[in-house]
């Protein structure tokens, strides 16, 4: 036992110290992000190199039900050989007892990474970044909701009551006020945070009632993924704390804005050690004109993953925080790809389309993906917006259907982040999709039962 949990990360070992480890929670995020895994003994952990999950997992829909996906061999269910990362060994300090998590990552039985585990398909893309010399980074925006408790999915979802039994009001972007009102719940954000050494940049009051923004540190794409995977745990966790839920749909309450994972990605040149979207001068470069033309060429194709549900479509309504098209422009949130103010040594490209319900792995692969495709391809983007950009033409899917339509025909996307995972994608949401369907709507019983 004393040999692995030296080899902890500082704050597991921090946490655990003059402490008895109980139990390892062994996981891996399926395609919505889920954590799936075993809980062991940590003596048995201690003892164990790897253990096996069926790759069903990843065939699983959002319900609970399967997606057809199993391939020529049929619905077998074989074991994958999950690998612990023990970089990844963090704290779960919400449990009764003393409890480590361990992100695993997937393989088959002759070591070959399971290619539609989210974790590997990040691992792809990054590693097609280091073949040409390139360094990804980025640093993910979290939005989230925290409201009342909704035990009744036919009832509406409303905003949790604050600290001073009011309900959170809407409209008070950006007031401190607004964040003391949810105090009790941000405390326990931050103890949580603090015992799973995860650094926040800030916490911000958004537009939307009872809406928050975390914003984490730039970084490196898979770890910054792990911290999103492991932040909706601990943010759910808090908020469970304090009678409320903490809710990453992309659109939870009509009327108001939705929950984005805006992307701030920028590119090191690992033999200079210097951005590529900056010249010697400070000038932008071919690489920072290409990556935005990139994502404007191919993030069409990627809408599937960065809005996986039917509700994320939901999010991109004309003048509500959330962008409607691909234009681009400088310093201006009603485009969907933003040029932040910086200094020509953090200049970087922010995605606004990925929504909060996207799996962070995956939402992150398609957006590098598109970058790099955009590269490689050397695509010039089109002229930089000035003005509002919701004045301008919708140029994105609005409906699931449509965005797995053209994610579909996406051929240059399907080689960079996998053929098999984008046929798994594409069978699994085009099974949640079809349930949806089914399911008859409070607006279609109230408008259809007796006028049609």
């Amino acid at each position: 036992m004393a040999d692995w949990t030296e080899q902890l990360p500082d704050a597991a070992r921090a946490y655990l110290e003059g402490r008895r480890l109980d139990e390892v929670e062994c996981v891996v995020a399926d395609l919505p992000g889920i954590a799936r895994g075993k809980a062991v003994p940590a003596s048995k952990f201690a003892r164990q190199k790897s253990f096996h999950l069926p790759d069903s997992i990843f065939y699983q829909t959002i319900t609970g039900d399967w997606g057809e996906a199993a391939g020529e061999e049929g619905f077998i269910e074989r074991d994958m050989i999950l690998r612990p990362d023990m970089s990844t060994a963090t704290a779960a300090p919400w449990t009764g007892d003393w409890t480590l998590q361990v992100i695993h990552d997937a393989f088959d039985r002759d070591g070959d990474p399971i290619p539609c585990a989210p974790r590997n398909v990040l691992k792809r893309v990054v590693a097609l970044y280091e073949a040409q010399g390139w360094k990804p980074v980025i640093a993910p925006e979290m939005e989230f909701f925290l409201v009342a408790r909704n035990l009744d999915p036919a009832k509406e979802i409303e905003p949790m009551l604050g600290r001073s039994g009011r309900p959170a009001a809407a409209r008070q972007a950006y007031s401190m006020t607004a964040v003391d009102e949810f105090g009790p719940v941000i405390d326990d954000i931050y103890d949580f945070a603090e015992a799973q050494g995860f650094e926040i940049d800030g916490i911000t009051q958004e537009g939307g009632a009872g809406q928050l923004e975390i914003n984490l540190r730039h970084g490196h794409p898979v770890k910054l993924a792990d911290e999103v995977f492991y932040f909706k745990r601990l943010i759910r966790e808090a908020a469970l704390r304090h009678n409320c839920f903490a809710t990453f749909m992309a659109k939870p309450i009509a009327n108001e804005p939705g929950s984005a994972m805006h992307i701030h990605h920028s590119i090191i040149d690992t033999e200079t050690g210097r951005s590529l979207f900056s010249g010697p001068q400070g000038g932008d470069t071919d690489a920072f004109f290409n990556f935005i033309g990139g994502l404007q060429k191919y993030l069409p194709s990627a809408i599937a993953i960065l809005a996986p549900y039917v509700n994320s479509y939901r999010r991109y309504v004309r003048d509500h925080a959330a962008p409607i098209n691909l234009a681009w422009g400088r310093d201006n949130r009603t485009t969907g790809i933003r040029i932040p103010l910086s200094g020509p040594e953090s200049r970087r490209v922010e995605n606004r389309l990925a929504g909060m319900d996207c799996n962070p792995y995956l939402g992150i692969a398609a957006s590098l993906a598109c970058g790099y495709l955009g590269m490689m391809n050397e695509v010039r983007p089109d002229k930089q917006f000035r003005g509002d950009a919701y004045e301008s033409d919708e140029d994105i899917p609005r409906v699931l259907g449509q965005a797995l339509d053209i994610f579909d025909e996406a051929a240059d996307l399907h080689e960079v982040l996998g053929r098999e995972f984008c046929r798994v994608y594409s069978i699994v949401k085009r099974t949640e999709y079809e349930e949806f369907l089914q399911v008859i709507s409070p607006w279609e019983r109230e408008h259809l039962l007796l006028n049609v």
